[in-house]
């Protein structure tokens, strides 16, 4: 009987040996899966900490670097807003010394002007012989026409525009061919030449007119009144007749100036009138 106990005892142990060692197993796994977690938690938390604090950051840089945009527009706006100032007030210096040099030329003008008066002056005649009272006077003596010395350019040249303006064509023309002799150096020698033929123009001297206007091309290509004398030219040809000489000097002015500018349309509209004209 006794040996039965031991035996069975025996058995017992067998069997519930495996058993508990299974358990602690467990548990030990158990243990270390709760400490899984715990550190995947923890990490977890680390990793949300560094990403909002990451997030953070480049909410600010980002705010910063708007503000070093802005600040760098605005800077570049001032300056532009200076350089633009800079510019008008350059252009208005660049009017103001323009002007000056302008006045400054008329003086000069004036000043060589009175010069060359002065040193053609005609001497002064000798105070006549004492004559007998009762002697009857001397008959007057025609002189040469007054002189254009001591006059400026700009005065030479508004005085001819003045008789231009007034109708006075014949006088108009000796005054802008005596300013052409006097000044042929002088800024308006082309506008001279261009306002006598203005005037023989306005006399229904067409001839005339045309020999002026080619004067203006000829010996002032590069002045600013060959598009209109052309022009002009073009007229004055259609009134003698010479329609294929009128056309040609209209397709001149055509080929020197832009659509924008009037001579331009002047000369083509003329050149539509005299084309739907009949032939004769």
């Amino acid at each position: 009987m006794k040996r039965l106990f031991t035996t069975t005892a025996i058995l017992l142990t067998v069997v519930t040996g495996p058993a508990a060692a299974q358990s602690r197993e467990q548990r030990q796994m158990m243990a270390d899966i709760r400490m899984l977690q715990e550190q995947t938690q923890e990490l977890a938390v680390a990793i949300a900490t560094v990403t909002q604090a990451l997030q953070d950051s480049i909410k600010a840089l980002n705010q910063r670097l708007d503000q070093a945009n802005d600040t760098t527009r605005k800077g570049f706006a001032d300056q532009k807003v200076i350089v633009d100032d800079m510019g008008k007030d350059l252009r208005a210096i660049r009017e103001r010394v323009d002007d000056t040099n302008v006045r400054v030329s008329n003086v000069r003008e004036e000043l060589e002007a009175l010069r060359t008066s002065i040193s053609i002056a005609p001497p002064q005649p000798a105070l006549p012989p004492a004559t007998d009272p009762n002697a009857p006077p001397p008959a007057p003596t025609t002189g040469p026409p007054p002189s254009t010395a001591g006059l400026s350019p700009t005065r030479m040249f508004d005085t001819a525009m003045a008789d231009y303006a007034a109708g006075q064509f014949t006088l108009a023309i000796t005054g802008f061919e005596a300013f052409l002799r006097t000044f042929p150096r002088s800024e308006m020698t082309d506008d001279a030449q261009f306002q006598i033929g203005e005037s023989y123009f306005a006399l229904n001297r067409w001839t005339d007119a045309i020999a002026a206007y080619n004067a203006v091309a000829q010996n002032y290509p590069m002045g600013d009144k060959v598009s209109q004398a052309f022009y002009k030219r073009g007229l004055a040809q259609e009134r003698l007749g010479q329609i294929d000489a009128a056309r040609e000097s209209w397709n001149n002015v055509l080929q020197r100036t832009q659509d924008s500018d009037p001579v331009h349309t002047l000369a083509q509209q003329n050149l539509d009138r005299v084309a739907r004209r009949p032939a004769p």
